[in-house]
């Protein structure tokens, strides 16, 4: 099965490592077959420097769904348990927080 990961506002030079791996379909879009072990250390490296961005994986998991996320960053989107379906839940906005703007 196809891994996916996409990046949100990630830092200079993420982007360009993970083109060694995958092939970016989408501006932060990437898709490819890495082993388990690549994937790690993807992942390992992204985890550690995606800063005030957002990463999330998508990979091949044994569960009803047939996959799995990690997140790693910003909790703009975060996956959520749903009697064991994963969901995506967005953040919600603080009573303090701007309101999102739409363009």
């Amino acid at each position: 099965m196809t891994t996916v990961i996409v990046l949100v506002a990630a830092p200079e030079g993420l982007r360009g490592h993970l083109t060694r791996w995958m092939v970016e379909v989408h501006a932060g879009v990437f898709v490819g077959n890495p082993s388990r072990r690549i994937r790690d250390r993807i992942w390992d490296l992204l985890a550690t420097r995606i800063g005030d961005g957002q990463a999330i994986l998508v990979e091949p998991a044994t569960n009803e769904q047939g996959w799995s996320v990690r997140t790693a960053g910003k909790d703009r989107w975060k996956p959520v348990d749903f009697d064991g379906l994963i969901l995506s839940a967005r953040r919600r906005n603080r009573p303090n927080e701007n309101p999102p703007t739409s363009r």
